[in-house]
């Protein structure tokens, strides 16, 4: 029988690509319209710089946004998804109605906006 690596599985190699505390929080929230990195760092209240430019980096390496610099004094700098990141949105919209869901059989209260 032939041995394979779990780094070989598709949904192993998804889920490194949304594991992070945040990445799936900040994608939700790029989901409504491209927004600035203060902007992210409001939504995202209790992240810290350090952490928000990480999962900045990792989700825009992989693909899942993009960063579009414009030329401006002082510089300004929006995320928005890509259209892989699009996709990625769509693929999960069973699993955010699934947690949904286990929310209200948990008793978790949850926010109308999510």
């Amino acid at each position: 029988m032939k041995k394979f690596s779990p780094d070989y599985c598709p949904l192993t190699y998804a889920t490194k690509v949304v594991s992070g505390k945040w990445k799936l929080f900040i994608i939700s929230r790029l989901v409504e319209k491209p927004l600035r990195y203060g902007q992210i760092k409001t939504v995202c209240e209790t992240i810290s710089e350090k952490m928000l430019t990480s999962q900045l980096k990792e989700l825009e390496s992989d693909g899942i946004i993009s960063r579009k610099i414009y030329a401006e004094v002082p510089p300004r700098v929006e995320y928005s998804l890509t259209p892989f990141g699009n996709d990625l949105v769509n693929a999960l919209a069973p699993l955010h109605a699934w947690g949904i869901d286990y929310m209200e059989h948990k008793k978790i209260p949850f926010p109308e906006h999510s």
